[in-house]
């Protein structure tokens, strides 16, 4: 992380490069792509490694596996009923997922993927396109009576129907943006902190290494808020997505 002259570029970190060389320049293949596919590699290890011996005391990744599996799993009983078991896969994969894409933003030299809209928005359009799917299947045309709530008056239909709609509508934007949002401005922060750390101390004598403690400190302190921050946008992401689910399964 370094300064230009004395600005701070703390934007280059989300640029999209080719890897791979000229394979991976012919077919679009940045690091972003790589570090999707590491993270479900590694999501994937990690279950079946993890529940591999079954051991009645579980070692630490078997111990892993199983919270991840049984947190996720209450998420989303607890959020639809026990119509939502049937949907758990999806909403597990959606949280492995996201998790391990914004923790691997905070290893040195990894990406984070979800500091991407084109990314977070594809998870999002895919959340909506899977529950109103469930909802016509479930519901049929009574489906889009979703968007008038019964016992509403008739005469306010004009009104409510379009406002039910637009927040319908709007839910991919919001699910989307919050993930993107919280992961761009974390990262900015980090690196406009780290980049004080250099600029400060690189400064003669013990005044620039006294003068970049306070921003590592902070910086220590914004890294253990970023790993908070990365586990909490996926239990975010996570329990709306069981919260439009239980729209879709109990239309209300």
């Amino acid at each position: 992380m370094a300064a230009e002259g004395k600005s701070i570029d703390a934007l280059s970190q989300f640029e999209l490069t080719p890897v791979l060389g000229a394979v991976g320049n012919a077919v679009g293949f940045t690091q972003s792509t790589a570090h999707m596919l590491l993270a479900v590699g590694l999501v994937t290890a990690l279950m079946l490694w993890g529940v591999s011996r079954r051991a009645i005391v579980p070692g630490r990744l078997q111990a892993l596996a199983e919270s991840s599996y049984e947190f996720v799993h209450e998420l989303v009983v607890g959020q639809v009923g026990d119509q939502g078991r049937k949907y758990f896969p999806f909403v597990f994969s959606l949280f492995m997922f996201i998790l391990f894409g914004n923790l691997l933003g905070m290893v040195p030299y990894g990406f984070t993927f979800t500091s991407h809209i084109a990314v977070t928005f594809g998870l999002a359009a895919l959340v909506f396109v899977v529950v109103t799917v469930i909802a016509l299947m479930i519901h049929g045309t009574h489906f889009f009576g979703y968007f008038f709530p019964e016992g509403a008056p008739k005469v306010l239909a004009p009104l409510i129907i379009p406002i039910e709609v637009i927040s319908y509508l709007s839910r991919p934007v919001s699910l989307s943006v919050r993930l993107f949002a919280n992961m761009v401005a974390g990262h900015v922060m980090l690196k406009v902190f780290a980049t004080f750390v250099v600029m400060i101390g690189s400064a003669a004598g013990v005044l620039g290494i006294l003068g970049a403690t306070l921003p590592l400190a902070v910086n220590i302190a914004l890294i253990g808020f970023e790993l908070l921050v990365a586990f909490l946008q996926a239990y975010v992401f996570a329990i709306l997505t069981s919260i439009y689910l239980h729209d879709a399964v109990h239309l209300h």
